[in-house]
This record gives structure tokens, C-alpha cells and sequence, in this order.
């Protein structure tokens, strides 16, 4: 997964928080509780990231999910009608997730968790499908691995050496 460093400081994020799982711990003396949160954060205009926060009390494991998360921040392509450049699966342990195109008009079709992704991603017209595992921490990573590796048109040509019309057909 190629990431950037993006500034989180001149974007306006909102967070989901996608699960929390109370975690415990036996040990000599008895049981130690502890919470995960797993929680996304996006501008949605094409900056996402996902993170997990551990902690023994649920608002303290939130925030420390929400600062992983603004660490982890990637930016994704939109392309002119609020979709993916590219059809593509992205997969993380033994989920995948099938990311497809979509006209205008189609919405957001996707499961709970890939959902989460999407829409503070900012994408408006997609369809995806997951498949394999359905862990939502899986799920959710498999979806940020997907959209990170999607390659915009430019990127391509420029690789490729020919120009964008040439690429487009």
C-alpha cells in the first residue's frame, strides 16, 4: 500500500466508528477488560484512513482509533461522476473487497463496513461486493487497500509514455 503524507491539519474530517469489541485479557488475578474501536475518517473528497484504538474505556479507545486513523489518512482518485477511475479487489488477510464502476445515479451500493469507507472517501456512484471473510476490521482494510491502489488515468499515460487521448481511446 503506497501512502503519502497528507497534512490532516487543512482538512475538515469526519469519523464513523464502524465496531467496538470488548477484548479480554485472563491473567492470575482474573480478567483484564479492554475495548477496540475500529474507526474511519475521511473529507469525502478523496482522503480516507482507518484506524484502531485500544483502551480500557470506550470514548478514551475512540479517540486514540480516530488519531491512527488521521495518521493512516491516503488519498483516492473520484473521477467526474463521483465513481472509481477503474474497476479493481482489493484484499487484506482473507477478505476481498470488489470494487466496481458505476453511472451516475447509482448510489452507494456496498455492505455496513465497506460503506463506512466510501462515503467518507466521498465517492457517490459505486458497487462493491465483499467477499472471503466478512471480519469488519478485514473488510474495512481490504477496502482502503483497494481504493489506495487505484491508478488515475494521468498516472497511467504518463507511465506508459503516450498521452491521455491516446490511453482513452
Amino acid at each position: 500500500m503506497k501512502r503519502t503524507i497528507i497534512d490532516a491539519s487543512q482538512l475538515e474530517l469526519e469519523d464513523n466508528v464502524v465496531t467496538i469489541k470488548r477484548v479480554t485479557k485472563v491473567v492470575k488475578g482474573g480478567r483484564n477488560m479492554k475495548f477496540t474501536a475500529l474507526v474511519v475518517v475521511g473529507d469525502k473528497n478523496g482522503h480516507v484512513g482507518v484506524g484502531l484504538g485500544k483502551a480500557t474505556e470506550i470514548p478514551e479507545a475512540i479517540r486514540k482509533g480516530k488519531e491512527d486513523a488521521i495518521k493512516k489518512l491516503v488519498e483516492v482518485p473520484i473521477d467526474e461522476n463521483g465513481s472509481v477511475p477503474h474497476d479493481l479487489t482489493g484484499k487484506f488477510g482473507s477478505a476481498s473487497v470488489l470494487i466496481k464502476r458505476a453511472p451516475e445515479g447509482t448510489g452507494i451500493i456496498a455492505g455496513g463496513p465497506a460503506r463506512a469507507v466510501l462515503e467518507l472517501a466521498g465517492y457517490k456512484n459505486i458497487r462493491t461486493k465483499s467477499l472471503g471473510s466478512n471480519n469488519k476490521q478485514n473488510v474495512v482494510l481490504a477496502a482502503v487497500n483497494g481504493l489506495s491502489n487505484l491508478k488515475r488515468p494521468e498516472d497511467v499515460a504518463k507511465a506508459r509514455g503516450i498521452s491521455l487521448e491516446e490511453l482513452l481511446g
